[in-house]
């Protein structure tokens, strides 16, 4: 028998995942090893299983034991809590209502080196400062399905385990290889670049510059191993990023549009700097 566990009190402790707790509360930067994430679905929290992500606890409605979340069930612990209630009760303690009636609290993975992240990666992204989740979302989705190796994110872009950016990629964070760099800041000249650089990557910064080149140029395809920088829809690349990449690279645009939303320019990139190799 499952150890599923009917709620009773909103206020109880091991609930505060759930409700309570803030995603920087969530993440325990003084405490990694006790950090948590929340997957929202059945199917994102399979997706997550698939990756080897560990499930701590299920907090699913009554009717979705047996029906949307039992194979999710199946696929845990036997001793692991599944807290359940009404669609209402669960409402209260979330603040919104269930998607598909089904939550998962997982333990956050200890996090790799660069190095470890890009090792026989031939396309990476490397996103400076990004902050919505919806973008982060949906780069992960786009960086997916379109074949990048790797992603890299700036300490201050938002967190790809964020509960929304979680969803809105469909589980794709769990699917590409990531980590986390220091920050790009102009004081470091480029310092963070050097190591991208250091690992065999050409570099191409992605911003509105009169020196910049397309994103179809054949140099940029022909490239071995391509780093692709990307930074916020408002302030962009910080100028010293831009003078230490190898490239500077554009997205043709019409009608006096300037630009596109990081995350929809990010699949037009993904897509056109594939490399030759990419299979469909």
């Amino acid at each position: 028998m499952r150890n599923c566990i009917e709620i009773t009190s909103l206020e109880a402790p091991e609930l505060e995942a759930y409700g309570t707790l803030t995603e920087a509360q969530l993440r325990n930067r003084l405490e990694p090893e006790k950090g948590l994430f929340i997957a929202e679905s059945p199917k994102v929290i399979s997706v997550a299983l698939d990756a080897g992500l560990e499930p701590v606890s299920l907090l699913c409605e009554r009717k979705h034991i047996e029906g949307d979340a039992r194979s999710i069930i199946e696929r845990c612990p036997e001793d692991m809590p599944v807290y359940t209630g009404s669609r209402e009760l669960l409402a209260q303690l979330t603040g919104y209502t269930l998607t598909r009636g089904v939550l998962c609290a997982m333990r956050r993975p200890v996090m790799p080196s660069p190095e470890e992240v890009c090792k026989g990666a031939r396309r990476i992204v490397v996103l400076h400062g990004v902050c919505d989740t919806t973008n982060i979302g949906a780069i992960f989705r786009s960086a997916a399905a379109l074949g990048m190796d790797a992603v890299l994110l700036t300490r201050d872009s938002c967190d790809p385990l964020n509960r929304r950016a979680v969803r809105v990629s469909m589980g794709s964070v769990f699917l590409v290889p990531w980590t986390w760099i220091d920050p790009l800041r102009p004081s470091l000249k480029g310092r963070e670049l050097e190591r991208v650089r250091n690992m065999g990557f050409t570099t191409a910064a992605m911003a509105l510059r009169h020196d910049n080149i397309s994103i179809d140029d054949p140099k940029l395809k022909a490239t071995e191993r391509l780093a692709l920088i990307m930074g916020t829809e408002g302030d962009g690349l910080p100028e010293a990023v831009i003078d230490a990449a190898d490239f500077v690279v554009k997205i043709p645009m019409h009608h006096g549009v300037d630009s596109l939303n990081v995350g929809n320019a990010a699949a037009i990139a993904f897509w056109e700097l594939r490399g030759a190799t990419y299979r469909i």
